[in-house]
């Protein structure tokens, strides 16, 4: 095979034999170059979804306690031993489960007393396990100081050397707000998220004395649904906690004007929006036995306008965010790959042509 009549190496058959030779190793160079290629693009796409997912992740509360300076103790002191028993004990009702937990110890003048408030959706074991987390933390973050409050995504503790129950507190503020900015008009978008939250106002402070909380979405400009919710500690007066929201809505247009989303605590209420779900259902409440006091509260559904976000707890915002990265994930890696075998299967059929010219040059020079 490529001989001539005469015996000799056929000419034409060499360099045929020959282009396929090193079309093969091109193609399996080409190969090794998309396999490093493709790796790359998934190791890219993989960082991209991570910021991607880093930048709609939930708020940052690591830093989020106040520490008053209306009066210190000392290490060894009563006010401490009190506040320590205080803590320890705070949680440890496990027929409350409504959310919302008030206590004092001693007597005066080392007399402590404590609020620990859950998010009106999270679960009775999920509510003493962030108060417990903020018991530990809360004395650490503000040691010797004997007012204190540390707010987390999930539940609020406070304690203080003075009577803060049903008393409404405005000051001091949280603020955290989300990065990206409302698209479209911002009068119309203003109006709309007032509305939304006014009404979830007047429906908090309708609740009993066991929760007053509200939740709700509703879809407004450009088809995009507004997530919302607003509580107050269910302590205060239905006039107090109007009152306190209405302080806190107002620092919508010092901080966060034009933003999609923010979350601002004050020590009697808070409220937080965002253009994606990041609460569950309301928890449900138990029917109080003869020794619990105060009346079984009454939570309002939402209006009939809005609707509120489905889920199983109060992660459900990071689970949709997982959830939506592993599939944008998933669809990245089958484009690649798809990509990939498009390319294999195309290049070795324009690649003869220009291989078999490039060779024959080299023969003529």
């Amino acid at each position: 095979r490529g001989l001539d009549h005469r015996g000799y190496v056929h000419p034409t058959k060499c360099l045929y034999q020959y282009d396929n030779f090193l079309h093969l190793k091109s193609c399996s160079n080409f190969m090794e170059n998309m396999a490093k290629v493709c790796s790359r693009l998934i190791f890219q796409s993989a960082i991209c979804l991570f910021f991607a997912q880093a930048i709609i992740a939930k708020p940052n509360f690591n830093n989020s306690f106040v520490c008053s300076d209306k009066g210190d103790y000392t290490s060894n002191s009563t006010y401490k031993a009190n506040l320590n028993h205080l803590l320890y004990t705070l949680t440890s009702n496990t027929e409350i489960d409504y959310g919302f937990y008030n206590s004092s110890y001693g007597r005066d003048p080392d007399k402590v007393y404590a609020i620990g408030l859950c998010r009106g959706d999270v679960k009775p074991d999920e509510c003493r396990s962030c108060l417990y987390n903020n018991t530990i933390l809360l004395p650490r973050y503000c040691p010797n100081q004997k007012e204190a409050m540390k707010q987390d995504e999930y539940c609020i503790l406070r304690y203080s050397f003075r009577n803060i129950l049903g008393i409404m507190e405005d000051h001091p503020v949280f603020i955290q707000k989300n990065i990206h900015d409302q698209s479209g008009n911002l009068g119309t978008y203003n109006q709309f998220l007032r509305t939304l939250l006014d009404g979830l106002s007047n429906q908090a402070a309708a609740g009993g004395s066991l929760r007053k909380f509200a939740e709700a979405n509703s879809t407004g400009m450009n088809s995009k649904t507004q997530y919302a919710l607003v509580q107050c500690t269910p302590d205060l007066s239905q006039t107090d906690c109007s009152d306190c929201l209405l302080s806190a809505f107002g620092q919508i247009h010092l901080c966060c004007n034009g933003k999609q989303g923010a979350v601002i605590f004050t020590p009697s209420c808070n409220f937080r929006y965002e253009q994606y779900p990041f609460f569950g259902p309301v928890a449900d409440i138990a029917q109080p036995s003869t020794n619990t006091s105060g009346p079984v509260a009454d939570i309002a559904p939402p209006s009939t306008n809005t609707s509120a976000a489905k889920g199983n707890d109060g992660n459900k915002s990071q689970t949709v965010i997982i959830v939506g990265s592993i599939i944008a994930f998933v669809v990245v890696v089958v484009l690649i790959i798809i990509s990939c075998i498009y390319l294999r299967v195309r290049k070795p059929r324009e690649k003869p042509e220009s291989k078999l010219i490039n060779w024959f040059i080299v023969m003529e020079v």
